[in-house]
Parts: C-alpha cells; sequence; structure tokens
C-alpha cells in the first residue's frame, strides 16, 4: 500500500508521540536528581530527544558495519536513571558521561560475541522476555493515565476519565476505523484526548512560550569526562541489560516484519546501538535502547516501512534543534499519554503470547522456563524493595522485573537444555528453523 506524504508525517508523528513521554522524563529525573539549572535542563531534554532521532536513524539505516534495518526506534534506557543518579550525586556529572563512553566501546566490542549466542534465545526465552516486558511496562501506564506517580491529583476522577476515555477512543477508531484511520488510532486518541483536556483546563501551553527556537548540540557541556572504574563497571552492566532488552524486540520486529534475523543482523543492531550510546556520551545525553511501545504501535497499526521510522527519527532531531516544536508535545497530560500507552503495552505482551504459542509445551521444561520467568519479573516489579539488601552496584539488576525475568529465562533454558543437542537440534528451537518460522509465519 503506497501512502502519500501526509499519511507517513502523520504516521511518523504517532511513533514520535509513542515514545516521547518516556523520552523526556528520564532527562527531567535524572537533571532534577543531580541539580542541574533550568539552562542546563532545558539543553540536556533538547539535546536527548535530537539524539534518540539520531539513534533511530543509525539503527534502522542498514550498512555494513551497523545498523538492523528493522523499524526500530531508540530511546534513552530507564534502566540507566537510578545508576546514572548516583554516579552523578557521588563522582559527579562528568563521571556519567565518561561512563557512558566506555560503555558505548564495550558494546561495540562484545557485539560479534553476543550476536553468536543466539541459540540462548530460542522461541521460548524470546517469547517470555516480551510478555515479561509488556507486564512490567503496564503499571508505568496505569499510573500515567492516574495522572503520573506522586502528582497532586493522582487518581483525581479528571484524569481516570481522560485516560480510559483516550483509550475508549482508541479502541472504537481501531474497532471501526477503516485504512489510514485505522493505523493512526493512536495519535488520534491522543490528539482527540488533549483536546478534551484543554476544555477542562489541563493543557498548559506556557511552556511553548518559553521555549527557545534553536538549541545547537555541544560536545561535552557538562564539561570533560571523568572515568572512574565503579561508574565504568555499573554502566557496562546497564547497557548489558539494554542488548538483552534488544534481542527480544529485535526478532519480535524481525517476525512482525516476517523478514529473518541471524547473528549478523544483531551483530549490526548491537553496534548501532553502542555508536548511539558513545554519541550520548560525547554530546552528554544518555546511553540508549529499542522501545518497546513502539513494537506494539507497528502491530496496532500494521505499518511496518522503515521510511515511517526515518520520519520519525527526522521528526525528533527538528524537535531537539528547535525546543519551541517540542514544547508543543509536552502540553499533552500525562493521563492521555498513559491510556494510549496501555493500549501499546498491552499489545506487546499479546505479541509475546503470540510467540509463546509456536513452543512446544508438552515438554514440562519450557513450561517451567515461562511460569518462574514471568513470576520473577511480575515479582519484581511488584516488590522491587526485596532486593534492599544487595549491594547498590548491583541493584540496577535486581530492581528491574524485565532485566531479573529475562536472566531467569535464559538461565533456565540454558540449565534445561544443556547438552540435550536434539533440543538445539529441533524443528521449532534451532537457530535455522527458527528464522525460518519467524519469515514464514
Amino acid at each position: 500500500m503506497q501512502l502519500s506524504k501526509a499519511k507517513q508525517l502523520s504516521l511518523g508523528f504517532q511513533h514520535v508521540l509513542a515514545m516521547y513521554a518516556g523520552a523526556v522524563v528520564v532527562p527531567l529525573i535524572v537533571g532534577n536528581a543531580i541539580g542541574l539549572t533550568a539552562a542546563q535542563l532545558t539543553y540536556l531534554i533538547a539535546i536527548d530527544i535530537m539524539m534518540c532521532g539520531v539513534a533511530t536513524i543509525l539503527q534502522v539505516w542498514k550498512k555494513k558495519f551497523s545498523g538492523i534495518g528493522l523499524p526500530v526506534v531508540l530511546g534513552c534506557t530507564f534502566t540507566a536513571v537510578g545508576p546514572m543518579i548516583a554516579i552523578g550525586n557521588t563522582y559527579g556529572i562528568p563521571a556519567i558521561y565518561g561512563s557512558i563512553l566506555v560503555s558505548g566501546l564495550f558494546v561495540l566490542l562484545i557485539a560479534t560475541f553476543f550476536s553468536k549466542i543466539v541459540k540462548l534465545f530460542p522461541p521460548v526465552v524470546t517469547g517470555t522476555v516480551i510478555t515479561i516486558i509488556g507486564i512490567t511496562l503496564v503499571p508505568v501506564a496505569m499510573n500515567d493515565i492516574a495522572g503520573g506517580q506522586g502528582s497532586e491529583d493522582y487518581g483525581s476522577m479528571i484524569n481516570l476519565a481522560l485516560g480510559f476515555g483516550t483509550l475508549a477512543v482508541i479502541l472504537v477508531l481501531f474497532r471501526f476505523g477503516k485504512g489510514f484511520m485505522k493505523s493512526i488510532a493512536i495519535l488520534s486518541g491522543i490528539i482527540i484526548g488533549t483536546i478534551a483536556a484543554s476544555f477542562m483546563g489541563m493543557v498548559d501551553f506556557s511552556a511553548v512560550g518559553d521555549a527557545s527556537w534553536l538549541h545547537l548540540p555541544q560536545v561535552f557541556y557538562f564539561g570533560t569526562p571523568e572515568f572512574h572504574l565503579v561508574p565504568i563497571l555499573t554502566m557496562m552492566l546497564v547497557v548489558t541489560v539494554g542488548l538483552i532488552e534488544a534481542t527480544g524486540v529485535y526478532f519480535a520486529l524481525g517476525d512482525i516484519t516476517e523478514r529473518e534475523v541471524n547473528s549478523s543482523d544483531l551483530k549490526r543492531g548491537y553496534r548501532a546501538e553502542g555508536i548511539a550510546i558513545i554519541l550520548g556520551g560525547l554530546f552528554n545525553a544518555f546511553p540508549y535502547t529499542t522501545y518497546s511501545q513502539n513494537v506494539g504501535l507497528i502491530q496496532l497499526s500494521g505499518v511496518k516501512s522503515n521510511q515511517i521510522i526515518y520520519i520519525a527519527g527526522s521528526m525528533l532531531i527538528l524537535l531537539g534543534l528547535v525546543p519551541k516544536i517540542g514544547a508543543i508535545t509536552i502540553a499533552i497530560p500525562t493521563s492521555v499519554l498513559g491510556g494510549a500507552m496501555l493500549a501499546m503495552f498491552g499489545m506487546v505482551i499479546a505479541y509475546g503470547i503470540k510467540m509463546l504459542s509456536r513452543v512446544d509445551f508438552s515438554d514440562q521444561r519450557n513450561l517451567m522456563i515461562m511460569a518462574v520467568s514471568i513470576g520473577m519479573g511480575l515479582g519484581v516489579t511488584v516488590v522491587p524493595e526485596m532486593f534492599a539488601i544487595v549491594p547498590e552496584s548491583i541493584q540496577v539488576v535486581t530492581e528491574s522485573g524485565i532485566v531479573m525475568g529475562s536472566l531467569t529465562a535464559i538461565i533456565l533454558n540454558f540449565v534445561y537444555h544443556i547438552g540435550d543437542m536434539s533440543y538445539l537440534k529441533s524443528k521449532n528451537n534451532d537457530e535455522t528453523s527458527l528464522r525460518k518460522e519467524h519469515v514464514t509465519e
């Protein structure tokens, strides 16, 4: 189906809105926690949005050395929030970017090795990981529907009405919309929800007037990077976690787009993330990883074109260079974004279940891998303080349901099937047939 330029722009903007809240929240949280001034915080948000676009284009642009060539959207990873705050408050802001630079180089160095262990990610693992990602993100959407965690009007009737009203609009459009209108159900829901919120006096455009027209990037804006062992090791752990998450997303997108994903593709994808992380360190932005909400959006819209992601990436760069334009999207109420996120995160769960439907569950080992991994992911999400006793440097792993659930799935798959070559060679689980399934499904 050939889409007009206007329709392509609308679909690209829909992807921007899907990830924009997460991309803005990270610099807001980190910047406030490490005591940045208003001017510094403005730079941090603008450069982060711009680098999200650069990182996305690097990943979609498939080259010999880097770029997986799938409709991937990259944003700053939430896994790095806690560690960056701890590093900044203990060692200073320059140490944050020293550790990010080294961790990006680390990703480039291990990309080839990491791509060779693809047999550790059969459908029972990748399907479980995608399901865990969706499940652990749903609380974020629910908190946003209520107005955002910590907000003064958290759980108010107005917030709930806007959040679930936005979700209702999306569902109605997805049920009765035809063609393009069905594809932009998420965008339409957000626009209608924002218009409704404006009549309730909940949309504030003052940030648009305060924002500047042009904001150019600057290398080492926060000073010359500093390198300390503990921050570097911590950030290396953070980016390794990001690679695990990204692997599941790559396979999901390969399946959705009916394209084969092999070890060479993974290697290029990991390298693109490494380059994006290094650029984040140079321009004082953040480590970047794949955004799962955009996977759900691709599944919902049914539009799988890389061209749409190129447009989204270009829009992010423009938003970063022209903060006044980007400030318009900040005016969207949190509850409205929450309603849209619930649909997208729910679709991530549904797609994980779809991937799991191919697994042979007559093999009790597969049932146990899925059961314990999802249980671990959900449990840590609900009770993150249970590992408060472990060293702070390790809490980046233990406090993340996505990380704990994913590692559990990988480890159990390895333990239960180690030495069982018939399992690794079976139709549903060896690398070759797995890729064929992804293509022929």
